[in-house]
Formats: C-alpha cells, structure tokens, sequence
C-alpha cells in the first residue's frame, strides 16, 4: 500500500504526476463518498491547466461512490464554500492548488454546511481509504449535473454593503489571472445595474492557468508591482489583488503602498462592528494589540483563537463570532457559513472608507503608528524546538503575560512577541509588535532573531 503524500494538515496538496494524478484524484472521489456517506457533492476547479481533468476523475469516484455531483465549474474557494451551504449538499470540494508553483495541484475539501475537513475531522480518514484503494463494487452510480451558482453566490455578496452608502471611487483590481476575474466582472454589472460609482480597472484580468504573469501570491513583495503602479497611474483609490483562488484579498492604499493584513483585519471589525454593535471578533494570536484595541474601542468582544482555518471556523462557530480576521489575509465571516472569503473584505473596506470620508492610508496611518509591527519573519531552523526554547529561556522570566494559545506569546509593558514553528516545515515564525515606538520593535526583533539563529 502506497502511502500517499499529498495529504497535508487541513487540505490535499501535492507535485503533478507522482503526487498527485488522475488515479489518486478518482481515488480521493471514491473514498470522499464513501467516508461522508454522502448523497450530493457540489465540485468546482481553479483556472490552474491540470484542474479540469482532476475535477473530472474526482467526479468519476464520487459517481462510482454513489454519489450525485453537481459541477459548478471554474470557481474559487469560496464558491465551493458558498455552494455547499446555498445547494444544502453534502459536501464540497474545489481543485485548486493556490499559490503553490505551476507543476502542482490540490483539494480543498469541506462537509454539510461548508465545515473543514481538515486532519482531525476527517481528513485522514479519506487518505485511509484513498491508500487501500479497496472499494466496494459499484452498485447505483450518481449522475453528474453542470450548474452555474455565479447568480446567488454575488446576490449574498451585494448584502454585506449599503449601496447607498459608496460614493464615487476608482478600484485597480488584480485577479493575478486567477479565479477571481469572473466575480468582478459580475459585480460590476450589479454595480451598474444599481448605479453605484465605482469604476474597475481590471489588471491581468483574464483566467490564465499558464500564468504570464507569474504564479498571484501577493503575499511576496516581488508580487505588488504590477497592483501598486496601476494604482499610481490611474490616480485609483485602492489596489485589491487577489491569490488563485482568491480566499485571499490583499490592499493597496492610494499610494500604491500595500496594507499589512493584521491592520486590515482592525478595519473589517469596526466595518462589522458600526452594523452589529457588541458582536464578537475573532483574532490569531500573532499580533493582536491592535485588533484587541479596535474592537474594545468600537464595542466589541476580543477572542482568541489558534491560528489556521479550522481553529478559527470552530471558535467562530462557538462564539457565534460575526467575523474573524489573521494577518495573512484570510477573513471569515459567519453569514458566508462561517468560512474564509476573499471578495467580502474588499467590499466593507471600500464601503468604510465612503462612509468615514477618509482614504486608505489615512484610515490605516494611525493604527499603524499606534502598533508597529515587525510582519512575519521565517527562519529556517534545523531544530525548532530547541530554538523556541532558548529564547524562552531568555525573554519568559521578564514576561508580564505568557501565553500558549498558538506557539508561544510573551507581552511586556510596551511591546510583545510570538514565536510558533510551522506544521509543514523546519521553520520557525516571528512576529514582533510594540506601543508606538517603531525602534523597540525593531530592535526586539533583532535580538531575539539573533538568539533564535545562533
């Protein structure tokens, strides 16, 4: 029995070919079917050029499982997400493999009601089965239907923002020639239709899986160029650029300058918490000074969480939290089923920014003078166990607050660090942030990068 390695922690992920493959895709269909018991399974694919295929073999073991398949076709994430929720089916999953590079492809895979599957709900236990590949014979095949759900899908969208409330703006929007160009070009026409006044000026626009442009992960520096001069020469509002499969949305001020995501998500909970005063917000334990300040500020409850999807969809769940936010771009929401999207942020963002009366920068200026941050620093690290350990030997004695949410949190008076190492990887992830003193924080991180590396 071969053992299969594009299982990751919370999705499939793997290289093209020995990874993952048309066979290992239908094996994935069958064993989805058959561990979910499930009658209907909504499927959706990235623009990615292997994605059509894969989707395809998925279908043919779902089918074999006895499973009903309806294909809503090339789509994001969080249309699956939303589909799932809107069709009351079963189960979810979209082909896609993100922002990883051009010769791989994944699965992200989601129960009834758009819940995570991911490690510990289910998802080793389709890699089980995925491994034997020892299915029963097939007795009633499902059938397979195409459907678009684009309609109700940007319908729940339009209800996260007055459309009286947006004054005229000018957007660049970057689709990375990803998934997302369909989404905007559907907005558009509802903004038209409503006569709100926004004009789009649509860059790498067209779904691409050769990806001219290279692999859309605004996340990398080397990856803003192209968002940050079209804000400047067509004198726009703000930048929005997405990932492949848009579960992420980046910002751009009118400078062309890009938002760290951990201020975004302060943004997005004084956006929600001004309609739902009193809500609960979640937050990641990697910086969170200004998020706990914001929505104390504005009303609200701070929570919490572990970082990573499935923690923050679960808490989410618990709390009944109308909205979660990490430093890396992933937003959730609970009227989209509690899960992650990419196009809502953008939305509240530009509908906060009309309703303040101020620009990006502005809105964003304070916050970040208030708390500065380091942003997220990666050490590659042979032993990250014995790293974290030596500095918590050096910094914890003095800490006024220790926390073990995720990794470890250290506060003192004026600043505070978190250091967790990854799941994947022999890495080690530093974020560092202070009270208004931009060379504490500077310095703390030299320090502790200093001990953490020797």
């Amino acid at each position: 029995m071969k053992r299969l390695t594009c299982f990751k922690a919370y999705d499939i992920r793997g290289q093209l070919g020995n990874e993952l493959n048309n066979d290992i895709a239908y094996r994935i269909g069958r064993a989805f079917g058959q561990q979910l018991q499930a009658e209907s399974v909504v499927v959706g694919g990235d623009v990615r050029l292997t994605s059509e295929e894969l989707k395809q073999c998925l279908a043919e073991g779902l089918m074999d499982a006895g499973v009903d398949v309806i294909d809503i076709g090339m789509t994001g994430t969080e249309e699956i997400y939303f589909a799932t929720k809107h069709l009351g089916v079963d189960g979810g999953v979209e082909v896609t493999a993100s922002h990883n590079p051009m010769d791989y492809n994944g699965m992200k895979l989601v129960r009834e009601d758009a819940k995570p599957i991911s490690g510990d709900t289910g998802l080793r236990d389709i890699q089980a089965l995925a491994e034997e590949n020892n299915f029963p014979a097939v007795i009633k095949r499902g059938k397979l239907t195409k459907q678009s759900n684009l309609v109700p899908y940007v319908d729940h969208l339009m209800t996260y923002i007055t459309p009286d409330n947006i004054k005229p703006m000018k957007l660049v929007v970057n689709s990375g020639n990803g998934a997302a160009g369909h989404v905007i070009d559907e907005i558009e026409l509802r903004f038209k239709a409503l006569n709100i006044p926004v004009e789009f000026i649509k860059v790498h626009h067209d779904a691409d899986g050769n990806f001219p442009n290279g692999i859309p992960n605004p996340l990398l520096p080397e990856c803003r160029a192209d968002t940050a001069n079209a804000v400047i020469a067509h004198q726009a509002d703000m930048g929005i650029a997405w990932d492949g499969d848009f579960d992420r949305c980046f910002l751009f001020d009118e400078n062309g300058e890009f938002i760290e995501g951990y201020y975004i998500v302060g943004l997005l909970a004084e956006a929600f918490l001004q309609k739902d005063p009193g809500a609960k917000i979640i937050h990641d334990p990697r910086l969170s000074w200004n998020t706990i300040d914001v929505v104390e500020a504005t009303g609200g409850k701070p929570v919490m969480s572990k970082t990573g999807h499935a923690f923050i969809k679960e808490r989410m769940r618990k709390e009944d939290a109308v909205y979660g936010g990490e430093m890396s771009a992933h937003h959730y929401f609970r009227d989209f089923a509690y899960c992650d999207s990419g196009m809502i942020p953008w939305l509240l963002v530009t509908e906060l920014l009309c309703v303040k009366g101020l620009a990006l920068s502005e809105t964003v200026k304070a916050r970040i003078e208030a708390y500065p941050s380091s942003g997220e620093i990666n050490s590659k690290i042979e032993n990250p166990a014995e790293a974290i350990a030596r500095v918590r030997a050096a910094y914890e004695p003095e800490a006024k607050v220790v926390d073990e949410t995720d990794g470890i949190s250290l506060e003192y008076e004026n600043w505070r660090f978190n250091l967790r190492s990854s799941n994947t990887e022999p890495v080690v992830r530093l974020n560092v942030e202070s009270k208004s003193n931009i060379a504490l924080m500077k310095q703390k991180t030299k320090d502790i990068l200093e001990i953490l590396r020797s």
